[in-house]
This record gives structure tokens, sequence and C-alpha cells, in this order.
């Protein structure tokens, strides 16, 4: 049976290989898929919080994104493998990783920003890497709040609503996006909190 999905704006469609890696069978739509997903991101999220680890390491991050997709796509946890409509060539994923750890590293021990533009920061420059096939703004808003806390600072509210339909919340959530992607950080900060 095949799966017939309905990309968000802002979404990453997966290639036809990705797409075969879907381990749940009956699911055949993107509602489907949608709450699949979502059950199986509620697990991540409570893997993550019993974690002690450092998270600012690239066995943490792949972990996440394993636990927080593993039950659905065969990939999770995996580097993509292919080019996307956004993020850096998937060659380089792993070494652009790698720089943007050690730099949230020395942002964090030199206190070169304030710890809710480190963490904003920090989710920016990993959705822009978009390090796997997909899954990526999710994963990387949890990485945040997963940071953002151990700042000691309260999680981020993102809007305080689903980012998962097309909704004037998930525009301004994009549009802050875009606007960091051309350095302006100021609407990604004030989106996170509001």
């Amino acid at each position: 049976m095949a799966v017939k999905l309905d990309y968000l704006p802002g979404a990453t469609p997966l290639d036809a290989d990705e797409l075969a890696c879907l381990i749940p069978k009956h699911i055949t739509t993107q509602g489907e898929l949608n709450e699949w997903e979502q059950l199986n991101i509620e697990h991540g999220e409570t893997w993550a919080r019993r974690q002690r680890k450092d998270i600012l390491d690239e066995s943490f991050v792949r972990q996440l994104h394993k636990e927080m997709f593993g039950e659905t796509w065969s990939w999770a946890g995996s580097f993509r493998k292919s080019d996307k409509n956004i993020g850096v060539e998937w060659q380089h994923v792993g070494v652009k990783l790698r720089d943007l750890l050690d730099d949230m590293r020395y942002q964090i021990d030199h206190a070169t920003y304030s710890p809710d533009e480190i963490a904003a920061r920090f989710h920016h420059r990993l959705v822009a890497i978009h390090p796997f096939p997909n899954g990526n703004g999710r994963h990387a808003r949890m990485m945040a709040d997963l940071l953002i806390q151990k700042l000691g600072q309260p999680r981020f509210t993102w809007g305080s609503k689903s980012l998962s339909e097309t909704t004037e919340t998930r525009i301004s959530y994009i549009d802050s996006l875009r606007a960091a992607d051309s350095g302006n950080i100021q609407p990604l900060l004030a989106f996170v909190r509001s």
C-alpha cells in the first residue's frame, strides 16, 4: 500500500527510497503518519528527559532522532544520504554538525550570548544543516528545549500552538527561520518565547 503524503510549506519531501523505509505498513495517509509519529516523538521526549548525557554530542543528537522516529522510519538516527530542498550537501552533514556542537560549547563556556539566543541559534543552525531525511524541525526544537533547560531556563513555547499544520503560527516560524538565514536572529528569538 502506498502512502499519500501532503507536505506542509517548509517541510522536507522524502524520496522514494526514504519513503520505502516506513516501518508501519498500515499507514496510508498523512494524518495517520502524523498521529503515529507524534506517539513516537512523545517516547523520544520521555527518553531524552531521563538522560544525563552531554546533549552537545553527535551520538546524543543521532540517538534522540532515533528515539523520536525509530518506530516510524528504519533510517531514524542515520544521517541523510541525499540532498534536500534545505540543508548542507549530504556529504558535509557530519562535519557541519561537529562544528555546530563545538561552537555551542564555546558560546556556553564564554557566555557569548544570552541562554535564549544560544539555544535559538543552535536550533536555527541544526535546522539549516538538516542532518536527517525528515523530522529535522521537530528534532531541532526538542534539542533546543533540552539545551535551554540545561542552561537553567524554561523550555521554549514555540508560538504556543502546533507547528504540524498550516497555520499563522507555522508561517511565523518559517519566516523567523528565513530571517535567521539572512542574519537576523531577532524574529526567531521573539518566536521561541511567543
